[in-house]
């Protein structure tokens, strides 16, 4: 009876160890699961503001690309190709952009692969919406700046 009685108490110590651990275990799966969710939320948040710059950066360059034009049309040269320097800056800062809009929807992918919940698959996909903006934004920006340069170019080759 006693060895009996021996295993009893050595079970349930046993049981208690495993329950102590399962609380243990599940707490810091809590503090993952916050800390997954905090980190989609900025990724998404970064991706949305990165998507915003890349489309003020092209509009930019697209701005720059008419005062080429412009200023090539009055024969300031030298103002046509400042504009068009401009536009190629702009046209860069739409690419960084782009390229922060990829690495924040990179985040916000890598998140939703370890929590698989719908709030953070839903801002894995609004990241990705994100950065196909700031990748149309950041060719829109390029193309002007090719037009800033070649209104540059037309002014130089008048003159």
């Amino acid at each position: 009876m006693t060895k009996i009685y021996a295993k009893l108490i050595g079970l349930e110590s046993e049981v208690s160890n495993l329950r102590q651990g399962y609380i243990t275990v599940n707490a810091r799966y809590a503090d993952a699961i916050v800390t997954l969710k905090a980190l989609t939320s900025s990724a998404l948040e970064a991706a949305k503001r990165a998507a915003i710059s890349a489309e003020k950066a092209s509009l930019s360059a697209k701005n720059c690309a008419t005062a080429a034009k412009l200023a090539a049309s009055e024969a300031v040269v030298d103002a046509a190709e400042a504009a068009a320097d401009a536009a190629a800056a702009s046209a860069e800062a739409a690419i960084e952009a782009a390229a922060a809009a990829s690495a924040a929807a990179a985040a916000a992918a890598a998140a939703v692969a370890h929590q698989a919940e719908e709030s953070s698959i839903f801002a894995s996909a609004e990241a990705a919406e994100a950065t196909k903006r700031a990748a149309m934004a950041a060719a829109e920006a390029v193309k002007m700046s090719n037009l800033a340069a070649e209104s540059a170019r037309s002014a130089r080759s008048k003159r």
